[in-house]
C-alpha cells in the first residue's frame, strides 16, 4: 500500500513538473512576442518623431506643396491613434493600414522634394533623410524579428502536448505582420536627388 502511494505521488510530481515546464516555455515564447512587438512599435515611433521636423524643413523650402505636407501630417495623426493588439487580427490590420498611410504619404513627399535641389542641399534635411532611411531599415528588421517570434510561439501552441497546456491556461496564437510586395523596400537617399520607394513599388494610400 505504501509503495503504491509513493508511486502515485511520484507520477503526480512528474506530471506537475511536466506541466510547469511546458507552461514556463509558453510564458517565455509569449514574452518574446511581446518584446518583439515593443521593438516594432519603438521603431515606428521613431519614424513618427522624425516627421514633424521633416515637414517643417520641407515647408520652409517648399511651402507650395501644402497638400502633400498635410497628407503626411494627417497620416501621422491617424497612426498615433491606433493601439495594436497582437492577438487580434483586425487590430493588427488597422495598425498596418495606418502605418501604410504614413509610408505612402512619405513616399509621395520624398518624390516631390526631388524637384527642389535647394532643399536637398540643406544639411538638416540631409540628416533627416539619413535618419529616416535608417529607421525604415530598422522597421524591416524588427518586423521580421516579430514575425519570427510569433511563428515560434504559434508553432509550439500547435504541438502536442503543449496545445493541451496552452488551452488549460488560455494561451492564444499571435498575429503576424502581413508584408505586401513593397513593405520591405526601405527608402533610399541619393544626395544628388532623394527617392522614397522605387517607382514600381510606391504604395497607394491605405495599404501596408
Amino acid at each position: 500500500m505504501k509503495k503504491s502511494l509513493l508511486i502515485v505521488l511520484a507520477v503526480v510530481v512528474v506530471l506537475v513538473l511536466f506541466v510547469v515546464g511546458k507552461y514556463n516555455t509558453l510564458v517565455g515564447f509569449d514574452e518574446s512576442v511581446k518584446t518583439a512587438r515593443s521593438q516594432v512599435e519603438n521603431v515606428y515611433q521613431r519614424r513618427m518623431d522624425l516627421i514633424p521636423n521633416l515637414v517643417n524643413t520641407v515647408k520652409g523650402a517648399a511651402a507650395q506643396e501644402s497638400g502633400v505636407l498635410i497628407a503626411v501630417v494627417n497620416a501621422r495623426a491617424n497612426a498615433t491613434k491606433i493601439t495594436v493588439d497582437i492577438k487580434d487580427a483586425k487590430s493588427l490590420a488597422a495598425f498596418q493600414a495606418a502605418q501604410g498611410e504614413v509610408s505612402s504619404s512619405l513616399s509621395k513627399l520624398l518624390a516631390v522634394v526631388e524637384n527642389y535641389p535647394t532643399l536637398q542641399s540643406i544639411q538638416a534635411f540631409r540628416d533627416l533623410m539619413t535618419q529616416l532611411e535608417g529607421t525604415e531599415n530598422r522597421i524591416t528588421v524588427e518586423r521580421k524579428n516579430f514575425n519570427d517570434a510569433v511563428n515560434t510561439l504559434n508553432t509550439y501552441l500547435r504541438r502536442f502536448p503543449a496545445n493541451i497546456i496552452a488551452a488549460m491556461f488560455n494561451f492564444e496564437k499571435a498575429q503576424q505582420f502581413e508584408a505586401k510586395e513593397w513593405a520591405n523596400v526601405a527608402p533610399t537617399v541619393n544626395f544628388g536627388g532623394t527617392s522614397a520607394f522605387p517607382a514600381d513599388t510606391i504604395p497607394t494610400e491605405g495599404t501596408e
